[in-house]
């Protein structure tokens, strides 16, 4: 501990001493700060406190000099690292507590105290000092928690844990307890409790109206409905992709793996606008429909049916992420063993493949599930007269009249919701073991489908590849087209304003879309491994570690997900406004709400990965003399490659094509692509907005297969083959 202590304690005096404590003008990177180090507001704490008279900046330091008293005077290991441990958090509190108290305009608190006093000229927000200072402190404390035999004494995972509680409590539950604590408070801003019951409980919430036929549902039951359809047909349809591809000699394999993924990639509006070109009131299929067989052109597409076709298109493909990597990791050991014992291959499939599915079937149903409930694109476009919670949340905020109580009670039935559904997949999941990686040699073959699964498999997924197919050429024809439906001559004038490049002695740029094409995809390319890294590091704590709070700890990293984009941009906005932590208008914050949304997808499918991974090889691991980090480096993460590869996929696309929660945080300097998309639609220019949306899935599917050949294929055993069907089929399996 000593050692490890002493370190951490030169990097928070370093972030006390010389590095500046407030925010900086032209950003850190650009080191001009250095020439106006000992400016008003432009030095470190210790300048702050020597020069300036800022005087509660000297609570830090004697926090670091009480932890190096306490090293050096206290010679029981246990009572140092308790003392250590209470210094390291108060200094924590107290940083904290003093960005809060004192902002911009003075105290909030204390104000008599503190009246007369530099205190009342205010503070801006953090700066690098102490954002170094704070992660030593913290680290120092986890430190001396594993040195108390907290975590089996291990420092590794007790850090590890104190990071992830840290970064979710500031930019999870930080930002959201704004807009929640709205639900409690009248018009006027007063705080009364009694009144959010009959909020949460309300008709216009939780009504039953479809049920006569004579009305409406309350937009919960609708959400509901919807995202237990959505989770169960992109469950369905994502195992039977998963299948086809691991159990089957499909030919056409590399071509049906890109109709899976394309979805994903596409913006959600987009997919929306492609629907409504083939099937709405003037779309190509509903012309088509009308002159062959004499059915009336209607609006059938717009409200229930349609919004649950456009979210299996969108969310299938995070299903067939999920459980290819749990279907490839079922052992053909105990499928060649079921066989032995004289099980056909249906029956193999029942009692033995299945059952060890269960943990990605009930991850993908959630993610299925919570990305309904939270979608927004959809609902917006196609929803119609059909109410859902995020649409109905994003109305009481931007409304003619905003109501933020109703969209903070709104929220906290969204939560509900998505608390049940995680409560009902731990209750389904249970606690058995469905481990079978357990690092021993195998050999065996996959069994093959039964004849019916194979079928079964072939009809569900052949056909929505084909219809997904067609609705991405509508994309295709749209972008080159001048204008859909009128003039449909061909044309590329929409890809050269967005993307023309004017050549001569230097290269210019000259498309209205490069700028905000840049930004996006460095944001994104920064954001998927911070968001990988977070996903599955909180992955492994879950599966591999047993710690107070575990289960609370799990629902803490499903919360972002579970709440609509629009709302997180909302709440952002009124948190990262104001000191201690001034976020908007940077790129920062857009790269935190990414990795923070997008992290349960790395949380769900390292789960589901994780789950067959037998603890034994941890065991060995450590029997060897690897310490906890060595073992999660050198035998975890190799064999995670598809949980890596869901996480790294997912949280790039998601942060390319994205919209509800950066519509509110984009700036002049920092404009992401799906906002400008958006402008560009509102402002009539479908052409170019198809156009771009085009360019940004050509530029995802290539970053997916840098991605597939930089991480490889994950080698469970010495070849992943599938059972002959060539061969003349058992008696046993003509049964």
């Amino acid at each position: 501990m000593r050692r490890t202590v002493i370190q951490w304690l030169i990097v928070g005096f370093v972030g006390f001493i010389l590095l500046p404590w407030y925010m900086v003008d032209d950003g850190f990177f650009t080191f001009q700060w250095l020439a106006a180090f000992g400016e008003q507001g432009n030095g470190s704490a210790l300048m702050q406190v020597l020069a300036h008279g800022r005087f509660w900046l000297f609570g830090p330091l004697l926090a670091l000099l009480g932890i190096t008293a306490a090293l050096l005077m206290i010679p029981d290991k246990v009572k140092a690292a308790k003392t250590i441990a209470a210094l390291s958090a108060a200094g924590i509190i107290y940083t904290a507590l003093q960005g809060l108290i004192i902002v911009r305009r003075g105290p909030r608190l204390f104000d008599t105290w503190l009246e007369g006093s530099v205190a009342e000229a205010g503070q801006i927000g953090f700066g690098a000092g102490p954002l170094v200072m704070l992660m030593a402190l913290l680290f120092i404390l986890t430190t001396s928690f594993s040195a108390m035999g907290k975590g089996r004494g291990d420092a590794f995972v007790v850090g590890l844990i104190g990071l992830i509680i840290s970064l979710v409590g500031v930019f999870v539950f930080f930002p959201v307890a704004h807009i929640l604590f709205s639900a409690f408070q009248t018009s006027d801003g007063q705080f009364a409790p009694l009144l959010f019951f009959p909020r949460f409980f309300s008709s216009d919430i939780w009504g039953l109206g479809c049920l006569t036929f004579n009305d409406y549902c309350g937009p919960a039951i609708n959400s509901v409905v919807l995202a237990i359809l959505t989770g169960a047909g992109s469950t369905m349809l994502g195992l039977s992709f998963a299948l086809i591809f691991t159990r089957t000699g499909f030919v056409a394999k590399p071509l049906l793996r890109v109709l899976t993924i394309i979805p994903i990639i596409t913006p959600p509006f987009v997919i929306g606008l492609a629907l409504i070109l083939l099937f709405g009131r003037t779309g190509a299929a509903t012309a088509v429909f009308a002159d062959l067989f004499g059915i009336a052109k209607s609006r059938w597409l717009y409200g229930f049916e349609g919004v649950f076709l456009a979210q299996l298109l969108s969310f299938t493909p995070i299903a067939f992420l999920v459980l290819i990597g749990v279907v490839e990791g079922v052992s053909p050991s105990m499928e060649e063993a079921s066989q032995t014992l004289d099980a056909n291959r249906w029956q193999t499939f029942r009692y033995i493949s299945l059952p060890l599915m269960r943990p990605g079937l009930a991850n993908a149903f959630l993610l299925g599930f919570i990305e309904s409930l939270a979608d927004f694109g959809n609902p917006l476009v196609l929803g119609g007269n059909f109410n859902v919670l995020s649409t109905e949340i994003y109305f009481s905020i931007v409304g003619a009249v905003a109501n933020p109580a109703r969209a903070a009670t709104l929220a906290i039935v969204l939560l509900t919701l998505t608390l049940g559904a995680f409560l009902l997949q731990r209750q389904w999941v249970g606690t058995k073991s469905y481990a079978t990686v357990t690092g021993k040699a195998d050999s065996g073959r996959h069994a093959a489908l039964s004849r019916g699964v194979k079928i079964a498999c072939y009809m569900t997924a052949l056909p929505w590849a084909a219809f997904t197919a067609v609705v991405y050429s509508m994309i295709i024809m749209g972008s080159f087209v001048k204008l859909w439906g009128y003039d449909n001559s061909f044309t590329l004038d929409h890809y050269i304003r967005a993307f023309g490049i004017k050549f001569g002695e230097t290269w210019r740029f000259t498309g209205v879309a490069w700028d905000s094409y840049f930004t996006t995809l460095t944001i994104a390319t920064i954001a998927a491994p911070l968001t990988a890294f977070i996903g599955l590091a909180t992955a492994y704590l879950l599966v591999r570690q047993n710690f107070t709070g575990k289960s609370w700890f799990e629902f803490s990293t499903m919360l972002s997900f579970a709440i609509p984009g629009t709302v997180i941009g909302v709440s952002y906005i009124l948190a990262f406004n104001f000191p201690p932590i001034e976020l908007t208008g940077t790129g920062i914050i857009l790269i935190i709400v990414f990795v923070f949304r997008n992290m349960p997808v790395g949380v769900r499918g390292g789960i589901a990965a994780m789950s067959q991974l037998d603890k034994s090889l941890d065991e060995a691991s450590i029997t060897l003399g690897a310490n906890s980090f060595t073992t999660v480096r050198r035998v975890i993460v190799p064999l995670l490659g598809p949980a890596i590869m869901a996480a790294l996929t997912y949280s790039f696309v998601r942060a390319i094509t994205s919209v509800s929660a950066v519509i509110f945080l984009v700036s002049a300097k920092h404009n992401m692509a799906t906002a400008f998309i958006v402008g560009r639609v509102e402002n009539g220019d479908f052409g170019l907005a198809i156009a771009y949306s085009a360019v940004l899935i050509v530029t995802m599917m290539l970053a997916i297969i840098a991605l597939q050949l930089l991480i490889g294929k994950r080698r469970l055993r010495r070849d992943d083959r599938v059972e002959d069907t060539s061969k003349a089929p058992t008696i046993g399996e003509k049964a």
